[in-house]
């Protein structure tokens, strides 16, 4: 297991002046100004926001620039009677987002179709042959979703055809934009619109939203999709900040009291019924499944689950999407394994090489991002996984924390025939015959800007905090800091001098894990832990010495007693503080 480094940044002294002021209100649970400050808040008022997100705060969708145009051109296109299709990218957030605004149009309007091109055969984003599909079938307006953003081509090619685009996408912009109707894109340069960060099916919401408004059609109808809104904010892991908190807290609520209806069906398969859903189970367990289904055989699958209405009919297509999930972590395991060889027989485990750049023509297209996060973790270098694909080689990249990879395949882009993504993964293709020089072009690209801090897994520490700091009242406003993700993390402690109260034991099939019982000099309480993959320490810690540890504070929902406690311990140190 790769040694992280532990990084604790005392606040500084206007944080500290800030963390005062909070502390007044939260003198009985003192880490917790501390929390707040770290994460941007500076006064009573917006603490109490951030620990009741309402849907209040949500911003007015107008502020996005196009906005009025495109919601103009759809209401010009239901009183003509102009056939609507509705088309998306073939993942978590690219489904959800066809699903919310194709279910929310349907509502009032039946001229209206959707689409998600096939992965083998299509590729990513719009392509000709779906505009020529989409003229023959007399549509007249298509609403794009997580894609279109750089199809300057085929939007003008559609725009021949008497075929309109709206864009709506969250994907990092090129100078020139297709010549679309609207175009709605907070990472538009230039933008004041308040959240950058949306997420594709977020931008989808936000266009329903003032479709709304401006039809003065209410907001109950909408606001009972947010839960498809949150699982596209876990998935795409897009930063859990500002509105897309309020938007993943009030999608929550909908996923645990009553979701979707393809969304029950999957909850259901993956043993989450009767069960509190995290963002967690979302990333782990509901995510990959929806995604399983454009990796492995067609995005519409995914779709037609999602906007079904019938519990029978989507308990079948659940089932289905289970089974090609369960294909899925089969490929994948193979292929990192072949990775992996491929990577030791090139003698690039331990090299000097600061990035990671691998081929096989004969790989799943559908499994190299996967591969490619596999590969980031293992050996944290931005990384690059590529099979061929119609012709092309076509790759899937990923990144380590702190490091800008669409920089670094931007400047290859006179290698490729197409990219595009955002600052931590990135799709690219080119000629079979670029790919020697691209791999040195990338390396020499990220040797040049990465930092050896980058290079090296790092744990965030929030607090250094003692045992008799986790009281009740504590757990309980830490509850409040839900939901977790990018820009607002589970929040990471540090205890140290901590000892085995006598009883920890290694548990798991090999006895590969720490089940502790843990005490420190602050309380006389016992807390319960966990440590995975941890049981080289175990002799040091099982013979009485103190050491240090980070860690989570997690319910431990197996245990029999409601409310009890159990220390997620990310990681563990030989003590160098002694008492």
């Amino acid at each position: 297991m790769t040694n992280s480094r532990w990084n604790y940044l005392p606040l500084s002294p206007e944080e500290q002046k800030l963390e005062s002021d909070l502390a007044r209100r939260f003198h009985k649970v003192e880490p917790i100004s501390e929390l707040l400050v770290q994460r941007g808040i500076s006064s009573i008022e917006e603490a109490e926001k951030f620990f009741h997100p309402s849907l209040r705060d949500l911003h007015d969708p107008f502020l996005m620039p196009d906005m009025d145009k495109a919601v103009d051109r759809i209401n010009f296109a239901m009183g003509a009677k102009e056939k609507i299709m509705v088309y998306g990218d073939y993942d978590v957030d690219g489904t959800t987002a066809v699903a919310l605004v194709y279910r929310y149009l349907q509502n009032f309007y039946s001229e209206i179709e959707f689409a998600i091109p096939a992965r083998y055969d299509q590729g990513y984003g719009i392509s000709m042959k779906t505009i020529d599909d989409a003229y023959e079938a007399g549509v007249k307006l298509i609403i794009i979703l997580d894609c279109g953003i750089k199809a300057i081509e085929e939007i003008k090619y559609a725009k021949s055809r008497g075929i309109d685009f709206i864009i709506c996408d969250h994907h990092v912009p090129d100078p020139e934009l297709p010549p679309a109707v609207a175009i709605l894109n907070p990472k538009l340069e230039g933008t004041t619109y308040p959240c950058t960060h949306l997420s594709g099916c977020g931008v989808g919401y936000k266009l329903m939203q003032a479709f709304s408004i401006s039809n003065g059609l209410g907001t109950a109808e909408l606001e009972g999709m947010l839960d498809l809104v949150a699982v596209s904010i876990a998935a795409d892991l897009v930063p859990m900040v500002d509105e897309n908190r309020v938007m993943a807290y009030h999608g929550l609520k909908r996923l645990n009291s009553n979701p979707n209806m393809g969304l029950r069906a999957i909850i259901r398969t993956c043993g989450l019924g009767g069960k509190e859903i995290t963002i967690s189970d979302v990333i782990f367990k509901i995510g990959p499944r929806i995604n399983a289904s454009g990796r492995m055989q067609s995005g519409m699958e995914a779709v037609e689950l999602l906007v079904s209405r019938d519990l029978k009919d989507a308990n079948r297509r659940s089932l289905a999407i289970d089974q090609y999930n369960k294909d899925r972590k089969e490929l994948d395991k193979r292929i990192t394994e072949e990775a992996n060889e491929i990577l030791t027989q090139r003698g690039e485990i331990d090299s000097d090489k600061k990035s990671i750049v691998i081929y096989n023509k004969d790989w799943h297209k559908g499994i190299i991002g996967i591969v490619a996060s596999r590969l980031t973790e293992l050996y944290y270098k931005p990384s690059v996984v590529m099979t061929l694909v119609n012709g092309l080689a076509t790759g899937s990249s990923r990144s380590v924390q702190g490091f800008d990879i669409y920089k670094a395949v931007d400047s290859t882009r006179d290698l490729l025939e197409n990219f595009g993504g955002h600052t931590y993964a990135v799709g690219l293709s080119m000629k079979e015959e670029n790919i020697p020089e691209f791999t040195r072009r990338f390396e020499e690209f990220v040797a040049a800007n990465i930092t050896p801090a980058q290079l090296t897994p790092q744990i965030d520490i929030d607090a250094i905090i003692d045992f008799a700091k986790i009281t009740p009242e504590f757990v309980s406003t830490l509850r409040l800091f839900n939901p977790f993700g990018p820009g607002n993390q589970k929040p990471v402690f540090c205890t140290r001098n901590v000892k085995d109260f006598g009883t920890s034991k290694l548990v798991g099939r090999n006895f590969e894990h720490i089940k502790f019982e843990l005490v420190d000099d602050s309380s006389g309480k016992v807390f319960n832990g966990i440590a995975f993959n941890m049981s080289q320490f175990f002799d040091y810690i099982h013979s009485g010495q103190p050491f240090d540890i980070c860690y989570t504070i997690e319910e431990n929902k197996h245990h029999n007693e409601s409310g009890a406690l159990q220390l997620h311990v990310k990681q563990i140190q030989i003590n160098t503080h002694p008492a």
